[in-house]
């Protein structure tokens, strides 16, 4: 939960989902109406589509939710512990530079590698490769599946990074609370993961309107300027 979080690591949540929310608006623009972060939405869309007959627009929704997904597959199995029964038969290897920000570090520095092969692709659609571009939208919806695993408590998603509903009605709940008299602030932490993904998705969409798809390498740049500071920090 966002009221767990000391000030530092509130700061490195706030920074991923401002990014997710620059590749959100950049996305809607691109995609004419579908997400790259947002999942719900494009459920919302597949159904629409399925239900107006639009199988092409259902298959593009369903599509990058199924990236979505596999990026949360991908960032879990990279980030998390064995099972206790896979653990128990096996040989503890020395692993004498581990650290507790491995996992933070692993599910960021795992989408700014599928955010620079996304941004590539990009790049090599604009220089005439179209087949490219039909991988960009993809890798993005991956990259955002995977970074959500920064922030995981007993193997669970403690923080979402791309997604603001729960923020809202957390928000919304705490601030009830605040004027029922209850002395607490916690509803401006989740206050403010909203406001970094609106103000986040301004910035992408203005930022794509202004340069086209090439602004896409601003994100994964964004990303791992948080993985430095998490890095330069230790302790987060």
């Amino acid at each position: 939960m966002a009221t767990d979080l000391t000030r530092r690591q509130l700061g490195l949540a706030c920074a991923i989902t401002a990014a997710a929310g620059f590749v959100d608006g950049i996305g809607f623009l691109h995609l004419g109406g579908y997400f790259v972060s947002f999942m719900s939405g494009n459920s919302t869309r597949a159904a629409a589509d399925l239900a107006s007959g639009d199988l092409l627009g259902w298959g593009k929704a369903i599509g990058l939710v199924a990236a979505f997904v596999f990026g949360v597959v991908l960032a879990s199995l990279v980030t998390s512990k064995p099972h206790p029964s896979v653990a128990a038969t096996t040989t503890p290897q020395r692993s004498p530079r581990h650290s507790p920000l491995g996992p933070q570090l692993h599910a960021i520095w795992l989408s700014v590698g599928i955010l620079v092969l996304a941004s590539a692709c990009a790049t090599a659609s604009l220089m005439g490769v179209q087949p490219a571009e039909y991988a960009v939208a993809p890798l993005i919806a991956a990259s955002m599946g995977a970074v959500n695993s920064t922030f995981t408590r007993g193997g669970e998603v403690s923080v979402g990074l791309t997604y603001m509903t729960g923020a809202l009605v957390k928000a919304a709940q705490l601030f009830a609370a605040r004027l029922k008299g209850a002395p607490q602030t916690g509803w401006l932490r989740y206050a403010a993961l909203w406001v970094a993904i609106a103000a986040g998705s301004a910035a992408g969409a203005v930022s794509y309107l202004a340069a086209g798809l090439v602004v896409l390498w601003a994100a994964p740049a964004m990303l791992a300027l948080c993985a430095g500071l998490v890095w330069r920090r230790r302790r987060l």
